[in-house]
């Protein structure tokens, strides 16, 4: 049965709420029709009640690491698993995802390309979508430089960037500052020259690829704004004195047009372990300074995405998207731009833009439907009703 139909109280359709009554047409994995009030579905199509219900956009979640498996220490113990075992649990952490009602996500750094190997060998329709990077591009001995895009000098970053796209990739990412997570990295300087930084820009955009980074440092965010670079993760801002996103860079961050991941979004039932707590704090960085910073890029016009980071430890486990947009609404962003963010933005920005993130006749039947009404109350996200992929129900 490739017909189906289901009717709610309201949708939201990837910009606004549509209240009043909505009846969404489904076949052959696409949506053919969106009806208004009490219409009446065409005879033989199955529908779906659910009278307190909201229909959204399947959810796009623009950072995520689907080789990492949640654990402690998730990306350290990468280099050692085989990649059979990276196969199971990149398809384990697609399923979270997708009961979650995240449909596409965006892999933003992989084991040497497994994400990329794994989705050339099938398509797999009861899957999220995958977007995907390939592992990163860092410094010798750079932050995550275990999962193989270790590069040196203008030659050598060219090269990377030709290889990827040679492997599939859909975009380039780039640890333009140190991380957390790997220790001798340093979250307050750039690892990258400003000519090494536009090689890598260049040659991607000369292979039809966008580039994000990986930046913390304050300097490195102002690096990348004077490339131009497409995407910016993070984007935390982080000095010497702390983690501070001030008012000029993040007007000047709207005024680019850059798409900025700030990654916030945190299992609430779990506690974090000290040593990761103080790892945290040496860069400079905590929940409150995390959502102070992404208050003050929503405020000043910041294209925002939705991404979670998911698979980085027991607190970022995959299908934790619903937090992060809890987390963005109390910020004191608006739930409709947290939803925004999560659906036709996040979508365009991971270049699907015209065929999902929308609930419109013509785009992908990517679907979750809720209990309750998500712009007036955001943790209506946290109680999904069901989800459709390609069309077809799998929660």
């Amino acid at each position: 049965m490739t017909k189906r139909a289901i009717r709610v109280a309201r949708m939201f359709d990837g910009e606004r709420l549509v209240d009043g009554g909505v009846l969404v047409l489904l076949d052959g994995g696409r949506i053919v029709d969106v009806q208004r009030g009490r219409a009446e579905a065409p005879e033989g199509w199955p529908v779906r009640e659910e009278p307190n219900g909201t229909v959204l956009p399947g959810l796009v979640d623009a950072h995520v690491h689907l080789c990492a498996d949640a654990g402690p220490d998730a990306l350290g113990r990468l280099a050692e698993r085989p990649e059979t075992d990276l196969d199971a649990v990149v398809e384990a952490s697609l399923r979270a995802h997708l009961a979650a009602g995240v449909t596409t996500v965006r892999d933003l750094g992989d084991r040497r390309g497994a994400v990329l190997r794994w989705r050339a060998r099938e398509v797999r329709d009861d899957l999220p979508t995958v977007v995907a990077s390939g592992a990163p591009v860092t410094t010798v001995g750079g932050h995550c430089w275990s999962m193989g895009g270790e590069v040196s000098g203008v030659d050598g970053i060219r090269e990377a960037v030709r290889l990827k796209a040679a492997a599939g990739a859909d975009l380039v990412k780039v640890m333009a500052s140190g991380g957390v997570f790997t220790p001798g990295t340093d979250t307050t300087r750039p690892q990258f020259t400003d000519q090494e930084l536009t090689a890598a820009l260049t040659q991607a955009h000369d292979l039809d690829l966008p580039v994000t980074v990986h930046a913390h440092a304050l300097n490195a965010v102002e690096q990348a704004l004077r490339v131009g670079v497409d995407g910016i993760e993070h984007c935390t801002c982080v000095t010497a004195a702390g983690a501070h996103v001030p008012d000029e860079v993040a007007d000047r961050l709207a005024a680019s047009g850059v798409a900025v991941c700030a990654t916030l979004g945190t299992d609430p039932t779990v506690v974090t372990p000290p040593e990761v707590v103080a790892m945290a704090a040496r860069a400079g960085l905590s929940a409150a300074t995390l959502r102070d910073g992404a208050a003050t890029l929503h405020r000043a016009g910041v294209r925002l995405v939705a991404g979670s980071d998911a698979g980085l430890g027991p607190a970022k486990p995959h299908g934790i998207l619903p937090e992060t947009l809890v987390e963005y609404v109390a910020c004191g962003i608006p739930a409709t731009a947290a939803l925004t963010a999560a659906t036709s933005v996040g979508a365009e920005v991971c270049g699907l833009g015209r065929r999902k993130g929308r609930v419109r006749p013509g785009f992908e039947a990517d679907l979750l439907v809720v209990d309750g009404d998500p712009t007036s109350d955001i943790s209506a996200l946290r109680r999904p009703l069901a989800v459709y992929r390609a069309g077809n129900p799998v929660r």
